[in-house]
């Protein structure tokens, strides 16, 4: 070492001494402090408003709906609670229903970070938070739930009423955010980004709900009721699959071979005509993508705010603490400074980059999952259950496929966000590591800690390189020849020989494959996680993937209830017999599973070729769903007009 680096450094371990003795007077950097602020209406009176005003509503509503079977001699029936939305059908507002989710899923990203799980209440002991929280959890639902039972009303007071709500919520809401912007609670802006998407909702649900009342004082809602129990969707849905000329042309156009576009394409969901999907696939997505947006937005506002304190407090001051540790990064203080400010931008840039990595890979693995429900659905509906599953399954309800189903949508948000969290913390890293052992060093030329192992274990790592390609090649020309178009083993002897010689060498080689086969199998996992239609497991063992046996409980659910050419077909009985005077069900009966059934009457004569065709369209549809054929017959036996049993069954 030369005696210039012995003054340099005595030099700076003299200011480090004197740095240590005379501490500074003042810290020189000065935090940004947002004040309180105090809106006209805080939350506690929100909530006191409209909670006994969302409590009203559902008083009006319950007396609009009437239980006439449960005492049909007491005032034309007691008053009931209304259903929230048809999760099963196709009727309603999809947009509407997925609003009053987003609001609701919302709220409880802000009742988790709270310190107040209920409003209402402040300054609740750590003690008894939790028990705040599950509270919380059942008040949050109550509240929203009116927005939802407006709608299902299908009266013009059920959409005023809603419009009264939506338009409530919304303007307080946009009022406390105007008054005050800026909260002092994680970053000053936190608060009015993460309500952003709950003010969004709420402001698509100021303007549906006026949609559905001009519908209903024009008189369209009993257009739109017959619409629904016409099953439109449905007859739309089986036209489509009926259409055989329309099939044979989309099958003359085969992919030719591998492009980038059509890989891309498959990560992308386009609507196709005459297919819908069902309600709760559209929650689910709607739920998750809010859930990607409300997560990345947390993780941004706990980092780079505080990496960018610590970037602006740095000073000369800290280049004398490292070199009381013992670490000099250079010899000016002001160079010491620009290292380390330098170093933490680069940290910044990392993480920004992971987490933009990580939510374009959740959304695009969230696309994906939607093209493969299409896939599913269809291939279930036409009857090809060895298409979906592994083994052969029975398409009928039970008790933990209905607990699958009603769970279905909060998984996927849940497994959203778990996916989301984990993805950015494994990216980081590996970009950090990647940052500062790779680029920083050969930018800069110094601490080239990596590539002085790697010169030091070069032997090592050429000779596994030098194996591999010699092993390739002894395959490809020394041990394989071709005859009559067939590839044939030559040369065994020197086959074994080699495969003896090389033993010890494809060791080490097994161990590297297994540390990168551990390493592709976590990322593979932790970038699928969030996908339900996806086993992370074995095909051997995917039954016990909670997640993946979820999706399953829930295709059969969907598939044995709302059968879009089951309905159909139930529709199209249900024309001809209005047609030619039968006594049948309504169409909201036959959503519920309850059976037409045939008049005793006799036939007209014209009606004959009217029947024939219906009974085509049966032994098509079973010809085209046998699992279809298994229940149709014990629910036709069970069907009995006025008490007898049926004479027939198509």
């Amino acid at each position: 070492m030369s005696v210039q680096g012995l003054d340099n450094e005595s030099s700076l371990a003299d200011d480090y001494d004197d740095w240590y003795i005379n501490e500074p007077e003042e810290a020189t950097t000065v935090q940004e402090i947002v004040p309180l602020c105090n809106p006209t209406i805080p939350e506690y009176l929100y909530h006191t408003i409209m909670a006994p005003l969302s409590l009203a509503v559902m008083v009006i509503l319950s007396l609009l709906v009437k239980r006439r079977k449960l005492c049909r001699g007491c005032l034309n029936g007691i008053p009931g609670l209304p259903s929230p939305v048809n999760f099963l059908e196709e009727e309603g507002s999809k947009g509407l229903v997925a609003a009053v989710f987003g609001v609701l899923f919302c709220s409880l990203c802000r009742m988790v970070l709270d310190d107040n799980p209920l409003p209402f209440l402040s300054g609740t002991s750590l003690q008894n938070r939790e028990y705040w929280k599950i509270l919380a959890l059942l008040y949050y639902p109550a509240l929203y739930y009116p927005l939802l039972a407006c709608m299902t009303m299908r009266h013009w007071a059920g959409d005023i009423l809603g419009s009264m709500l939506s338009w409530f919520h919304c303007g307080m809401l946009l009022w406390q955010k105007i008054e005050c912007p800026q909260a002092p609670k994680f970053y000053k802006y936190y608060s009015l980004l993460s309500t952003l998407p709950q003010i969004s909702c709420f402001l698509l649900l100021s303007f549906l709900y006026p949609a559905l009342l001009l519908k209903n004082c024009k008189g369209d809602s009993k257009s739109a009721a017959n619409q629904a129990s016409r099953s439109s969707y449905c007859e739309e849905y089986l036209k489509n699959i009926l259409n055989r000329k329309g099939q044979t042309t989309r099958g003359r156009n085969p992919d030719q071979g591998f492009r980038a576009w059509v890989f891309l394409r498959s990560y992308i969901y386009v609507s196709q005509q005459g297919f819908q999907l069902p309600m709760k696939l559209v929650l689910s997505v709607t739920v998750a993508f809010i859930a990607v947006y409300q997560v990345a937005l947390l993780l941004l506002v706990f980092f780079l705010p505080t990496i960018q304190r610590i970037q602006s407090g740095i000073n000369g001051d800290f280049a004398l603490m490292l070199a009381g540790f013992g670490i000099v990064l250079a010899e000016d203080k002001t160079e010491v400074v620009n290292v380390v400010k330098y170093y933490l931008w680069a940290l910044e840039v990392c993480y920004v980059s992971a987490l933009i990595v990580s939510c374009g890979l959740t959304v695009g693995m969230l696309m994906r999952s939607l093209v493969m429900h299409r896939a599913n659905l269809k291939a279930l509906y036409r009857g090809a259950i060895s298409d979906v599953f592994q083994y052969p399954r029975k398409l009928r309800p039970s008790h933990p496929a209905l607990v699958c189903w009603m769970s279905f949508t909060s998984y996927q948000a849940a497994l959203t966000c778990l996916g989301l969290l984990l993805q950015q913390t494994v990216f980081f890293i590996c970009n950090v590591v990647f940052t500062f052992l790779v680029i920083i060093p050969l930018a800069y030329g110094r601490n080239l800690i990596l590539f002085r192992i790697l010169e030091s274990t070069w032997p090592f790592w050429l000779t596994l390189v030098l194996i591999v390609i010699f092993q390739h090649l002894c395959a490809h020309f020394a041990f394989l020849q071709k005859e009559h178009s067939r590839q044939e083993l030559t040369n065994r002897r020197t086959l074994y020989l080699l495969t003896y010689l090389l033993f010890p060498m494809n060791v080490l080689l097994g161990v590297l494959v297994g540390v990168w086969r551990m390493a592709i199998s976590a990322l593979y996992n932790i970038i699928h996680l969030c996908r339900l239609d996806l086993s992370l497991l074995h095909r051997a063992v995917e039954s016990f993937d909670p997640a993946y046996r979820t999706y399953c409980h829930f295709l059969k659910i969907e598939v044995s209830q709302s059968h879009p050419l089951l309905k159909a077909f139930c529709f199209l009985l249900l024309q001809l017999s209005n047609q030619e005077g039968w006594n049948g069900n309504k169409a909201s009966d036959v959503e519920e599973g309850i059976q037409l059934i045939q008049s005793k009457k006799p036939t007209p004569k014209g009606a004959k070729s009217k029947q024939s065709r219906a009974r085509w369209w049966v032994a098509y549809t079973l010809i085209k769903n046998p699992s279809l054929l298994a229940s149709r017959a014990p629910l036709h036996v069970q069907s009995t007009p006025n008490g007898t049993p049926a004479a027939g069954v198509l």
